[in-house]
């Protein structure tokens, strides 16, 4: 286990990237198994098999490409909320608040492992998958709150050449399957995953989070990946 704190209540930036900067998810199946294991992993319950058999659920409505709720065999208590994730090619970001003394470090070592053992099975691998440690981010003050959330979700802006408007830049967000910014823009997503009730409180007075999104991308020129917020 990690020694940083983690308080229940708080707000962390978690993030991690292939080593090597490898890319981590590299087809729709990798980026299926890794939210089916967000939301299996965050259990206090022990998960003596987390090297279970992706291959029964493929995760995806009928008729459609989009995503369908991962199947739940969750027992025990939640781990962490999960508010935020986005995949990467070679990296995640998640936005987590333990529920419970060491949720966020029994939840990232469950899930760590158990996407591990899932790509290195099926990719014929073996070895270490992500560069080290998860790294974090206590999010402490308001001007963090109001910066990392939306940063975490602009961050699929760097697989498109950069694109003229605001408003092309989130209508590009919307259509990004691997996010939960689909949850927050009403589009569905994975509300099986992602609790929204903090941050759409937070952005309530803003007009929402949508609204907040779109202003903020208009104020942002520079969207290059940054360890720690400003």
């Amino acid at each position: 286990m990690r020694k940083v704190i983690f308080a229940e209540g708080e707000v962390y930036h978690i993030y991690n990237r292939g080593a090597d900067k490898r890319e981590v998810f590299l087809n729709d199946l990798d980026r299926h198994r890794f939210l089916q294991d967000l939301q299996e992993m965050n259990t206090s319950a022990p998960v003596v098999n987390s090297g279970y058999s992706f291959m029964r659920n493929l995760l995806i409505h009928p008729g459609s490409d989009m995503p369908a709720p991962p199947c739940c065999r969750i027992k025990g208590e939640k781990l962490v909320n999960i508010l935020e994730f986005v995949l990467m090619p070679n990296h995640f970001h998640l936005l987590l608040t333990p529920l419970r003394p060491a949720g966020i470090q029994s939840f990232m070592q469950k899930l760590g492992t158990a996407y591990t053992m899932y790509f290195n099975k099926c990719h014929c691998r073996t070895g270490m998958l992500f560069q080290g440690p998860y790294q974090s981010v206590h999010i402490k003050r308001e001007d963090h709150y109001e910066w990392i959330p939306h940063y975490i979700h602009a961050n699929p802006l760097k697989l498109r050449p950069p694109l003229a408007s605001a408003e092309i830049k989130l209508a590009f967000l919307r259509s990004y399957k691997w996010s939960s910014f689909r949850d927050y823009a009403g589009l569905g997503g994975f509300p099986e995953i992602v609790n929204k009730t903090l941050l759409e409180e937070f952005f309530a007075r803003d007009g929402g989070f949508e609204s907040s999104m779109l202003r903020w991308l208009k104020n942002r020129r520079d969207l290059a990946i940054e360890a720690k917020p400003r």
